[in-house]
């Protein structure tokens, strides 16, 4: 059951939004039961899609240090699972998740087909969860009470993705297609819909597929001048590397899913220059509390797409630590009721998980000399 922000006391929301800051002295705990508690993060670690796999748990493993250094002596662990964006994978990974009990909640999965292989085994298990990737709209309508997801869904990123194609590409005939996965047939889906008439044919490649010679000919075919590909970055570089070898030259939009330096790497940087990625992220550059700055310091690099929501999603779960929520329907509850500002912004829920309607961002990014960058703000409408 959810319960309302109200029941809360202030005291605890105190504690919360300590917690929520970058730094912050060693202090003890209140209550040591939630020593060696963990959290969990589930998603692709290896495979094609690696890198947006890495950049959440790096994200978490940030969070996670500075709450080892406010309280050295009652550490919580982060443990990764990595299921390699397959859904067929998630259930067993779920399954040792949701028998330790020391692990309080998840962060992840990070794909929409195995979050709605792993949901179930995660809302039977009594298990929190917050995805900072998953992205397909009816995850939070299949009744599961532990889901909560931390960016906006397909339903809002979608259209946001099409009003851009339309108004600022200024497209006339639109190709769209998409993966065949539960994540790219979803935002497809949406895209289309909003384009209606505008859409002049669609296609399906199935994930790993290298050979695009007979959609790069239906596009050339239909006279598209936009292509959006829903997916994942292997295989949106790989198309579009088709596309401008076969003398293609369409523009490229894609969705979150492709947020990636991979998807550069795939397509090549010069084919890849001025593709559009659509993102219901926010620019990890932009986020607050100087945490572009420590989480360079702590990897010695920059942070990635999903990072900044990764931390988050983190800080959360580790402020019910600090608020001496030590089983999963404390936890729960405490996530349910959860209203603070994050780094990436305002961190509440609506009744079904998602995040509250306010605190949903939309941004295209477009590739420029072979690197990602925020273009501009989508507007809601």
């Amino acid at each position: 059951m959810r319960v309302p922000y109200a029941r809360l006391t202030a005291v605890l929301a105190l504690v919360a939004l300590a917690t929520a800051g970058c730094d912050a002295a060693a202090t003890p705990l209140a209550t040591p039961q939630v020593c060696g508690m963990k959290v969990a993060v589930i998603g692709p670690l290896t495979g094609d899609s690696a890198d947006l796999g890495g950049n959440i748990r790096s994200g978490a493993e940030l969070a996670f240090a500075q709450y080892r250094k406010r309280h050295p002596d009652c550490p919580a662990e982060l443990v990764a699972f990595d299921s390699q964006g397959d859904p067929k994978q998630a259930p067993a990974l779920v399954q040792n998740i949701v028998a330790d009990p020391k692990i309080m909640g998840v962060i992840g999965p990070a794909f929409s087909g195995e979050a709605e292989a792993a949901g179930p085994l995660l809302d039977q298990g009594g298990v929190p969860v917050v995805t900072v990737s998953a992205t397909r709209t009816n995850l939070s309508q299949r009744g599961w009470s532990t889901f909560h997801r931390l960016l906006g869904n397909d339903a809002s990123q979608g259209p946001a993705a099409a009003r851009y194609i339309d108004t600022v590409l200024g497209a006339r005939k639109a190709f769209v297609v998409d993966d065949t996965g539960a994540y790219g047939r979803g935002l497809a889906d949406e895209v289309a819909a909003t384009l209606s008439g505008k859409v002049v044919q669609r296609a399906s490649v199935p994930p790993r597929q290298v050979d695009f010679s007979s959609v790069v000919s239906q596009i050339r075919s239909a006279g598209a001048d936009v292509v959006f590909y829903g997916g994942y970055y292997s295989g949106a570089g790989t198309l579009l590397k088709a596309m401008r070898e076969a003398g293609v030259t369409a523009a490229f939009v894609a969705g979150d899913g492709v947020k990636d330096a991979g998807f550069v790497r795939a397509a090549g940087k010069r084919a890849a220059e001025g593709a559009v990625i659509t993102c219901p992220c926010l620019p990890p550059e932009r986020a607050a509390r100087d945490f572009p700055g420590s989480y360079r310091a702590e990897f010695g690099r920059d942070a990635g797409t999903y990072s900044a929501e990764a931390y988050d999603a983190a800080s959360i779960f580790l402020a019910g630590f600090e608020a001496g929520r030590a089983t999963r329907r404390d936890m729960e509850a405490f996530v349910d009721a959860y209203a603070h500002d994050g780094v990436t912004g305002r961190l509440q829920f609506t009744p079904q998980g998602e995040l509250v309607d306010t605190a949903v961002v939309l941004w295209a990014y477009r590739v420029t000399d072979g690197m990602v960058v925020a273009d501009r703000e989508i507007p809601r409408t």
